[in-house]
């Protein structure tokens, strides 16, 4: 139960002192911790529902004793379920043979459909996406909240006035932000040159995520014209016909050959098309990190979402989950072209001091409309990192840092607080501290950005 807590804030471990209060008896369930998290997993006791049929609120559960919370489920198994995606999510079913049929068949016709009978397809499917409950749209913090309230009681039961952790981002700096481009078809591909023209001009790095097989070409040369400005590359499914978790056997002939690609390609990351999923699968990866799990997916064709904007790790492969509404979505599903909702979305994961992770499709900003919203995005974010000490970065840098704070451990002794470990001189020192009884929490030499002299404090 410690060690999520611990993973999540890289805090000393004498603050963390979870347990359960008695044996885990009830079924699976959803059920809330407090105002804002939604969890799903085992209680202890003859927990019930209430009158109304709403979800139970445990946190009237918790109790104190000794300095330590003890608590009417397991943190692990509640995270991992959010996480992983273990909770029971639409009344589709995903992994049913007739899923898996009329998806085979959507995407071998897909290549012919006029792209107006395509949206339409895809509304039909999507319909009733709004009144989906769990997870929350249009951004999913369950998880942060459920850590959040966490911390919370550590610092009631441990009668600290402040818990030192490991801030979240290299140079404290407040959030990341991560731009990824998926090439879908040749439009795409030969569109990737004025893509990175256009994302230089507001100095943002991207990586281009590359279908191998069948789609289209893919030379050394027009894998090297992206290397050798300074951006990245990742493997994107195989040949993007949307079956590689169709069954064990399919994906297991697929993902040996996915692998070999990202050797020959000397890649650490991937991502599956249309964000298909089976996270229980993604040891057999050879990657170091995965883009492939939405934070809300009522929007995608397999629904679910991970409930965090932070990463996670998967076994040994880091998860750098996707965020933000993509593209695609926002312009042909939604019909929304202004970025007014990325806005808001960016927001509500700089609250939490999250990862803005974003797709967006050298094939879908190829005209003027689209171009016009993207731009004003990639204009928000220079003034995010100018103002704000936002770091805007590839995704090989995040997993790269993620893995560096994950190994690394902060000391609190008679010498004071400080950080050990490979990558400690980016670390900096961050402070919980509960006020009015909210949690805030405050880092020490902020930020990325020289220009930004402001130490952030932000209110969860």
């Amino acid at each position: 139960m410690n060690d999520s807590f611990l993973d999540y804030f890289k805090c000393p471990e004498q603050y963390a002192r979870l347990t359960l209060k008695g044996p885990l008896s009830v079924p699976e369930r959803y059920f809330r911790f407090g105002a804002g998290s939604v969890c799903y997993g085992h209680l202890c006791g003859a927990q019930n529902r209430s009158n109304s049929g709403a979800m139970c609120d445990v946190v009237q559960q918790v109790t104190v004793d000794g300095g330590t919370v003890q608590l009417p489920f397991d943190v692990k198994e509640v995270v991992d379920n959010l996480r992983h995606e273990l909770y029971p999510v639409s009344a589709r079913n995903e992994k049913s043979i007739v899923f898996w049929l009329a998806a085979a068949m959507y995407y071998r016709i897909r290549p012919i459909l006029p792209v107006g009978v395509r949206k339409y397809l895809q509304r039909l499917h999507l319909m009733g996406w709004d009144r989906i409950p769990f997870p929350h749209w249009p951004v999913d913090r369950s998880v942060d909240d459920l850590f959040e309230l966490l911390m919370l009681l550590t610092l009631d039961s441990q009668k600290v006035e402040k818990i030192p952790f490991i801030w979240f981002w290299p140079d404290g700096a407040e959030s990341s932000a991560i731009m990824t481009h998926d090439v879908e078809t040749s439009l795409g591909r030969d569109f990737c040159g004025t893509l990175m023209d256009i994302d230089d001009a507001y100095e943002v790095k991207a990586s281009f995520q590359v279908v191998p097989e069948d789609r289209y070409e893919v030379t050394s040369d027009f894998l090297n014209s992206i290397t050798r400005r300074g951006f990245e590359i990742a493997v994107q499914d195989l040949n993007h016909d949307g079956r590689l978790y169709k069954n064990r056997r399919q994906f297991m002939e697929r993902v040996a050959k996915i692998n070999d690609y990202g050797r020959q390609w000397g890649v650490d990351g991937f991502r599956a098309a249309v964000l298909y999923r089976q996270q229980e699968w993604f040891k057999d990866l050879d990657f170091s990190y995965d883009m492939s799990v939405p934070n809300v997916a009522h929007l995608d064709p397999q629904r679910g979402g991970c409930c965090t904007v932070m990463p996670y790790f998967v076994g040994n492969l880091l998860e750098l989950p996707v965020t933000v509404t993509q593209d695609y979505t926002l312009f042909h599903i939604l019909n929304d072209y202004k970025a007014h909702l990325w806005k808001t979305q960016i927001e509500l994961i700089m609250e939490k001091h999250g990862l803005l992770s974003f797709i967006i499709h050298p094939d879908y900003v190829t005209t003027a409309p689209e171009r016009k919203v993207y731009e004003e995005l990639l204009s928000h974010l220079a003034e995010l990192r100018r103002d704000r000490g936002v770091w805007i970065t590839t995704p090989r840098e995040v997993n790269r840092w993620w893995r560096q704070r994950a190994a690394m451990r902060i000391v609190e002794d008679h010498d004071g607080v400080r950080i050990e470990g490979e990558g400690s001189e980016r670390a900096r020192i961050g402070y919980a501290v509960a006020v009015d009884g909210r949690l805030t929490v405050t880092v020490e030499q902020a930020v990325a950005n020289p220009a930004v002299l402001k130490t952030p404090v932000r209110q969860w």
